[in-house]
Formats: structure tokens, C-alpha cells, sequence
């Protein structure tokens, strides 16, 4: 079996819920069991298998830097998953093993339909007037997996619909 090149870390569990109050312990406790430790463990297992030129992608969120109120646990996740990205960077790039993250902003999957009420669906878009599709994300990760994005490591890419964070 060869090596490792391109590792997509994409793990994720999301629910609506108005406070902090409507959140229980044990979506709390989910939520970071689905969300960042995965990418933790799934990093360590592939890095063994990877030489210089490979790359991890981290998917991340927008709302890590927007401070969603209505999920205040994915959210919490997701600002995890950035620093992840970070730490993991600073580690592995004297080696030539890139690690950059991807925050998306809303994008119409079945997660976000079998998570949200509908009243919530229907604001579900960025500035752009509607929300991302998929694919859309998939090209900004073939981009970081490519040799065209060599020189980014330890960032994170807005591909949010036109929201403008800083961060």
C-alpha cells in the first residue's frame, strides 16, 4: 500500500438550538466527540504515511468566525478545528506537509435540511442571495490539494458566499 497524500478531514454534526439553556449535555458532548476529535485522530493516524508535498484539509466553518448563536456547539467546534489547523501547520511544514483549513458559509447538503426548522431554512444563504452548493466547495479543495496552492499553509479559506470575516 502506498502513502498518504491529500487527507480531507470532514467530520460534522450540527442542531439547532436557540440558547446555550436548549443545549444538552449530551449534544455538547456529541457534538465534540463527531466534530474535532476525529480530525485529531485521523490526522495522527496519516501523517506517518505522508512525505513532503502532501497536504491536509481541515473543513472548517465560517461560523467559527461569525460566533453563530443558534449552534453554539458546532460553532465551538469549528473555532477548534481553526486552531487545529493552525498548531498542526506550524508542526509539519518545516517538513513540507501542508495543513490548511476550508470555512465554508451556508451550503445547501442534507445536514443542513434535516437540522434546521424551516423558518431558519429560509434565511439560509450568504450575501450572495443564496447558499453554496457543494461542488463549489469541492474546487477550493482541489485547489489547496493541488501544487498551485505550495506556498499556503496554516490558513484558512472563505468560501462563504461574499461573508467578510477577519480572522
Amino acid at each position: 500500500m502506498g502513502g498518504i497524500n491529500i487527507l480531507f478531514n470532514n467530520h460534522a454534526y450540527q442542531m439547532y438550538r436557540e440558547n446555550i439553556l436548549e443545549v444538552p449535555d449530551e449534544q455538547w458532548l456529541h457534538t465534540f466527540d463527531t466534530n474535532i476529535h476525529p480530525f485529531f485522530y485521523t490526522s495522527k493516524a496519516a501523517l506517518p504515511h505522508m512525505k513532503k508535498g502532501d497536504t491536509i484539509i481541515n473543513d472548517a466553518s465560517v461560523n467559527a468566525y461569525i460566533g453563530r448563536p443558534d449552534l453554539i456547539d458546532y460553532t465551538s467546534t469549528k473555532g477548534a478545528i481553526v486552531a487545529f489547523t493552525r498548531a498542526l501547520s506550524n508542526q509539519w511544514v518545516a517538513k513540507g506537509i501542508r495543513v490548511n483549513a476550508i470555512a465554508p458559509g451556508p451550503v445547501y447538503t442534507p445536514l443542513a435540511v434535516a437540522t434546521f426548522p424551516p423558518h431558519a431554512l429560509e434565511q439560509f444563504q450568504g450575501p450572495m442571495g443564496r447558499p453554496g452548493q457543494p461542488s463549489e466547495i469541492g474546487a477550493v479543495c482541489v485547489f489547496l490539494a493541488s501544487t498551485d496552492s505550495s506556498q499556503i499553509s496554516g490558513q484558512t479559506i472563505h468560501c462563504n458566499g461574499g461573508m467578510v470575516v477577519n480572522g
